[in-house]
């Protein structure tokens, strides 16, 4: 079987439409309709039937796709291993981390990366979501979470902390809250999802219910820049906030919410030259910028 046909049928099926796969495929529509169209000459059978604007399997073609998919996911995998074995330290390597560590951390340790590995070509993808690394979207995640898929490998390698802060122009207009209940009571912006947020402060030992946040972003740099221009107050990262004037922390006797921050990698990638070598400069990075002892592979 023709592997590129065979392709083209797993993603048509996945896209459900021929110019959505085309586009993921980054081939022409008219090419990947002939690769079609070749498969159900060959296996003598119709694998899709056309249902308003969408695409959809035949009895045949559900039969068949399982098979598809299988043999798309031994061509990542495959991928992957070739991309592992190679020991080239140039190239592109993709980092994903959230917003707000893209905009306002990474910058200058992607300056460290470019001096210490000028022949490397870095991309950032910011994202709050995770991304899924054994499909290549990145190399190397920065998350605060530890994964739990087991083909990935995790170096926690500091830990930040979170509190309230507020812009000095807000404070002019309103009194500095002395408790969390008072804090509960200010004009707060939160994360969304909002209900997962503040069950994060909740098991941190701050109370304050999810109702009581009027502004919502899944952005923290939107939020960020109105807690900067003064619309209210918003958890933040310490290690940002103090980087920037014009902003005061809320209630210092408040311990910090703390935040993990976790280096991630595929397992066949780490073994990659040119992403080893990145993976090791932002670990030993972090560790230097949050002070705290760099722990072993957890997987």
């Amino acid at each position: 079987m023709d592997w590129n046909q065979a392709r083209a049928f797993s993603a048509t099926a996945d896209a459900g439409s021929l110019s959505a796969a085309a586009r993921r495929l980054k081939l022409t529509q008219p090419t990947l309709s002939r690769q079609i169209a070749a498969l159900e000459t060959a296996l003598g059978t119709l694998l899709f039937e056309r249902v308003g604007k969408r695409l959809v399997l035949t009895e045949t073609g559900l039969s068949l796709v399982g098979h598809a998919r299988a043999m798309a996911a031994a061509a990542e995998a495959m991928a992957l291993a070739a991309a592992g074995s190679s020991q080239d330290l140039t190239g592109r390597v993709t980092i994903s981390a959230t917003d707000a560590v893209s905009a306002y951390l990474l910058p200058d340790l992607v300056a460290r990366i470019r001096e210490a590995a000028p022949q490397i070509t870095l991309a950032v993808v910011a994202s709050d979501s995770i991304s899924d690394l054994r499909k290549r979207e990145a190399d190397i995640a920065i998350r605060h979470v530890r994964p739990s898929e087991p083909e990935l490998i995790a170096r926690r390698v500091g830990e930040m902390t979170a509190h309230f802060y507020a812009a000095e122009n807000w404070l002019a207009r309103n009194p500095a809250p002395q408790s969390v209940a008072e804090l509960a009571q200010a004009e707060l912006l939160g994360f969304e999802p909002i209900e997962t947020f503040a069950e994060h402060l909740r098991l941190a030992g701050i109370l304050i219910s999810a109702d009581r946040f009027r502004i919502l972003s899944a952005n923290s740099v939107v939020l960020w820049e109105m807690v900067r221009q003064g619309v209210g107050i918003c958890l933040m990262l310490k290690e940002i906030a103090e980087r920037m004037p014009g902003v005061v922390r809320l209630l210092p006797g408040l311990p910090g919410t703390p935040v993990p921050v976790w280096l991630v990698s595929h397992r066949e990638l780490r073994t990659s030259g040119k992403v080893r070598l990145v993976f090791d400069i932002l670990a030993d990075e972090f560790g230097l910028d949050f002070g705290n002892r760099r722990q072993g592979l957890r997987r």
